[in-house]
């Protein structure tokens, strides 16, 4: 194959970025001269992403449903359009031989415009549970790569392909080289327990409301240390929070820079249940309380938390009861070692490390 040209789309969030970058980067490996072009939406965080990555990448004016009575609702349609219309010159202008979508707010259009125009399309389902946008889109993909098995209720069933999320490449259990350079890297104390709490690259309102009442009511007689990731959305209303605090056992920041070493010194993390991130915590076998988002399309991050509490393999507290009941469970189970052995034990055997090579040998397949 000379020079294929791959067109990716999709973003919005870290959860769908940050798969199409490993796809990306697979490509790379497998095909050098593979030509690859991002489209994402404008606004969203992959326009600073992706070009960080090393990558270009071209933004659509599409935006998402607010499932609230918005008046943003009303630009919808309009933003769709501009944007199928945008997507198809894209198109002429690049001629990729294959279209990918990850999911996120630019993956409808380009997708949509692509197999209508007959280029071979491909798309990523991370979630135990299908969204209406890859259920429509799938009538026409060629190939359809999902993280979960039992996806045959969504999609053709001769066009799944079972792979697993694609990760960052330095997400794996933890090495106790990488849990000493983690104690050093975050400022904590390598004989106490450390527990991780993720809401996530944009923030959780609910993990941050939690964690202020551990730092409120619970840090000064804690016997264990917190990183607490809090978002960029929240990060000034965390530092006023926090100003003229001293919490010595606690490390928070709006983003991760080196999540391999949060991932090695957490004894315990709290998370949302995105389909990325699950993904990663398989790999690296952390024992997890998810907490799902209740503000998502057809309530996905409750399936996915589902399908690992149901293996033992996590355990879970719903949104709406998370004030009283989170810091209880945590403490519960910080104390608790052979449960903790056991979801760590459980979690790791649901991980996928290859899936971002074996998503792009798909991709490079369907170059005609």
């Amino acid at each position: 194959m000379n020079n294929p040209r791959i067109i990716i789309s999709g973003g919005g969030t870290g959860g769908h970025i940050f798969p199409a970058l490993s796809i990306a980067n697979s490509i790379r490996e497998l095909c050098p001269e593979a030509e690859i072009l991002f489209v994402g939406a404008i606004g969203k965080m992959e326009m600073e992403r992706v070009p960080a990555a090393g990558y270009k990448i071209i933004g659509l004016p599409v935006a998402g449903l607010q499932r609230s009575l918005s008046p943003k609702n009303l630009a919808l349609p309009f933003k769709v359009i501009r944007s199928v219309r945008k997507a198809g010159d894209i198109l002429k202008e690049f001629k990729p031989d294959v279209a990918v979508g990850v999911g996120g707010f630019a993956s409808a259009p380009l997708l949509w415009s692509a197999s209508h125009s007959g280029i071979p399309c491909l798309i990523q389902e991370q979630n135990s549970y299908a969204g209406l946008t890859n259920k429509i889109l799938a009538k026409r993909a060629a190939r359809i790569c999902t993280a979960y098995e039992g996806m045959e209720r969504f999609f053709p069933a001769d066009r799944i392909l079972l792979t697993g999320n694609p990760i960052r490449k330095e997400i794996a259990p933890a090495t106790a080289a990488q849990r000493e350079e983690g104690y050093r890297f975050y400022g904590l104390d390598p004989d106490r327990k450390t527990l991780f709490v993720v809401g996530g690259s944009l923030g959780c309102g609910t993990l941050n409301r939690v964690m202020q009442d551990w730092v409120e009511h619970r840090a000064a007689g804690a016997d264990y240390q917190v990183i607490w990731q809090c978002g960029k959305y929240y990060k000034e209303g965390v530092d006023a929070f926090m100003a003229g605090r001293n919490v010595p056992n606690l490390f928070y920041t709006d983003f991760i820079k080196r999540m391999d070493l949060a991932y090695a010194v957490a004894d315990l993390l709290v998370s949302r249940a995105g389909a990325g991130t699950i993904s990663e915590l398989c790999v690296a076998g952390k024992a997890t309380i998810f907490v799902p988002s209740p503000n998502v399309a057809e309530d996905h991050q409750t399936h996915n938390a589902m399908a690992l509490v149901e293996k033992n393999a996590a355990l879970m507290v719903r949104d709406a009861e998370a004030d009283t009941r989170l810091l209880d469970t945590v403490e519960g189970l910080l104390t608790d070692e052979p449960r903790l052995a056991d979801l760590e034990t459980n979690i790791l055997k649901l991980g996928r490390k290859d899936a971002s090579e074996v998503i792009a040998k798909e991709v490079l397949k369907l170059v005609k």
